[in-house]
């Protein structure tokens, strides 16, 4: 049960997201639209509720609170859907393979080693779901990306979900509730994740992940997202892996000039692809990026992380579309889809719909770069990294929160070096 002054605190949080909306219904771990704060309409007839700002519009799904559509128009005033996700909403419950597609893993994002952690001398053993069942990834085989929330509110430019996730869900200890409010502005989406945890200690670490393609998989040249550029200037360090990307425990360094270095000044994705020390960068026999960079903002002293400056620039050459990533997490996730292998279509609303396309309709290795704003990754498992506050909550704690704003602009210098 969400006690009334907790829900009072949830809803004071959520109010400073920029959402227009107000929140009087109360959560349900069941989907649908139902009688929901400031309605703007139900789903469309693809199951999708549509929001909406100057520059920019957006689609979003209880399943998993996913985005599954953002338009934006590019150097040439096309607009382009630059995120990865299904046609219609039913079958994201339907297609058991789909990569976490622009949903909210939870509720402990990324791996967490040996499906296993301790919290105050107790050790809780969670439900394994990779690597042959020998680490847990975003939550586990019912992870919340997989599950159905509830809309509580919806108005033209934001959408709020919620979910409530019980005491022993996956093996996780405690019952927690989650509100995720999704906004946008004038060419910007800003997110805003709220969880408390209401009867025990847990871990909480939450993300979004969504898959990006700039182009809209509409660049003629090239069906990958390799020559995107890609800047993280307070990423000198780097999180330190094994072979099946569990932290080892070791904090390294992106140095310059080096396969990793993103810091030092804006590079191509695919530049040091060549390089021999590319070759396992993303685990055991894998050529590109699975990384979790740090982002390292305290030495210049107390900071706002809306004015301090984006943690990460993507930029296409090619649309011209760039994409400032702010964000209150000292983490950040890149990965290059490395494990697509064209199995997984395009939406109506990307690619080429012409006969005389030299690229199949669906997304092939490298083809998008996701980007997961987050903290330290496992860091349950790394208790000398001190990070307890950040990932581990119980009754009476202050709530998890995440925010995040991903500012849109279009580089035209960029794409006139790209077009000549």
């Amino acid at each position: 049960m969400l006690f009334p002054g907790i829900l009072a605190a949830v809803l004071l949080l959520l109010t400073s997201v920029h959402a227009q909306s107000s929140y009087s219904a109360a959560p349900s771990s069941s989907a649908g639209s139902g009688s929901v704060a400031g309605n703007a309409g139900g789903p469309d007839a693809n199951g999708k509720y549509q929001i909406s700002a100057e520059g920019i519009r957006a689609n979003f799904i209880p399943y998993g609170a996913s985005i599954s559509n953002l338009f934006i128009n590019d150097t040439h005033g096309i607009e382009r859907d630059i995120v990865l996700g299904f046609n219609n909403a039913t079958y994201y419950s339907i297609d058991r393979q789909h990569p976490h597609l622009g949903g909210v893993p939870g509720r402990y994002a990324n791996r967490i080693k040996n499906s296993s952690f301790e919290i105050d001398g107790t050790t809780y053993n969670v439900l394994p779901n990779e690597n042959n069942n020998n680490d847990t990834l975003h939550g586990g085989p019912n992870g919340w990306d997989w599950r159905n929330w509830t809309v509580v509110a919806h108005t033209t430019s934001s959408i709020t979900f919620s979910l409530v996730d019980p005491d022993g869900s996956q093996g996780f200890p405690g019952e927690v509730i989650s509100y995720v409010t999704y906004s946008l502005a004038p060419y910007q989406w800003n997110f805003k994740m709220v969880a408390l945890a209401t009867t025990k200690k847990t871990p909480i670490m939450l993300s979004s992940h969504t898959y990006w393609n700039l182009d809209g998989f509409q660049n003629p040249s090239t069906p990958t997202a390799l020559n995107y550029s890609l800047y993280l200037p307070y990423s000198g360090q780097r999180i330190g892996t094994d072979g099946i990307l569990i932290p080892n425990g070791t904090i390294l360094p992106d140095q310059p000039g080096s396969v990793n270095d993103f810091w030092s000044a804006p590079k191509q994705i695919g530049a040091n692809f060549s390089a021999p020390e590319a070759l396992g960068n993303c685990g055991t026999g894998c050529t590109g990026y699975d990384t979790c960079f740090l982002v390292n903002r305290e030495q210049d002293g107390p900071y706002d992380w809306r004015e301090k400056g984006p943690v990460a620039t993507l930029g296409s050459p090619f649309s011209g579309i760039q994409v400032d990533v702010y964000s209150d997490q000292q983490a950040f996730q890149v990965y290059t889809c490395s494990g697509q292998n064209g199995s997984l279509a395009l939406k109506n609303t990307q690619g080429f719909f012409n006969d005389t396309s030299n690229h199949p309709r669906v997304v092939e290795k490298y083809g998008c770069v996701v980007m997961e704003v987050e903290d330290w990754i496992d860091a349950i498992n790394q208790p000398e990294w001190q990070r307890s506050k950040r990932n581990i909550f119980g009754p009476g704690d202050d709530p998890y929160v995440l925010e995040a704003s991903y500012n849109f602009s279009v580089n035209k210098t960029l794409a006139a070096m790209y077009h000549g």
